[in-house]
């Protein structure tokens, strides 16, 4: 094998160490996958909200990391805010719930 040849191989591999090293997660940071996937999360959770007559779809906000669902916003009484937590408690994917809905 050349010079030029063996260069070459080190420079793919080296492409594709940083390529891998791109897609995947940190503590602080999602990879790829995980941000389609808590993506996926929260719009199942808003759309359970909107299916259900109990919870205010508008003033409770869903963000979910790594498949930990934060709630947050405002709820009229304390049933709302627990049946907000159950909804997105049972869909798919949902790791934890952290509940930091206040009430109006």
């Amino acid at each position: 094998m050349n010079k030029n040849s063996w260069s070459k191989g080190w420079l793919l591999l080296s492409l594709l160490v940083m390529v891998l090293a791109g897609c995947a997660s940190t503590a602080t940071q999602e990879s790829t996958g995980e941000y389609i996937d808590d993506a996926t999360i929260t719009s199942k959770v808003k759309a359970a909200f909107v299916g259900d007559k109990q919870v205010s779809a508008l003033d409770i906000h869903v963000t979910t990391y790594k498949g930990v669902v934060q709630l947050s916003g405002f709820a009229d009484n304390p049933d709302e805010v627990q049946q907000a937590t159950e909804l997105a408690r049972n869909v798919k994917g949902v790791k934890a719930v952290r509940n930091n809905v206040q009430l109006k």
